[in-house]
């Protein structure tokens, strides 16, 4: 009778190390890969070169663009475009709905209009994520 085929006879067979009666390796398996036992010598990962620190706001250039808004600011206000419990967001700026969201008595955080009146000339704090879309 023939054994049924299985998905793994396709894959090329290997072979374990030679062990002797007590299942330990023979002296010279060992010497065959290379001196490489169980238990290898990974060399520590490089350390990556820190960057310069940024300059400090009050010795900036009054006449420079101003910059980029944080990550974790966006994300921030990426979050308060997506929470629904304080109305939608198309067709009015981040400011305008947080202060309607107020007016309306929905309490929204306070960190978010610090935030947007810090920034206020960023563009991409002051527009929600869909104000490129039309209506």
């Amino acid at each position: 009778m023939e054994r049924a085929g299985r998905i793994t006879d396709s894959f090329p067979r290997r072979h374990r190390a030679q062990t002797r009666a007590g299942g330990k390796e023979r002296s010279g398996a060992r010497r065959r890969r290379g001196g490489e036992g169980r238990h290898r010598v990974v060399p520590p990962a490089p350390v990556p070169p820190t960057p310069p620190h940024p300059a400090q706001d009050d010795a900036r250039d009054p006449s420079a663009p101003p910059r980029e808004a944080p990550r974790e600011l966006l994300e921030m206000l990426r979050r308060f475009d997506l929470a629904w419990e304080y109305g939608p967001c198309t067709g009015i700026t981040r400011l305008q709905r947080w202060e309607r969201a107020r007016a309306l008595g929905l309490n929204p955080p306070a960190t978010i209009r610090d935030a947007l009146l810090e920034h206020r000339d960023d563009p991409a704090v002051t527009y929600s994520l869909w104000h490129e879309y039309g209506l």
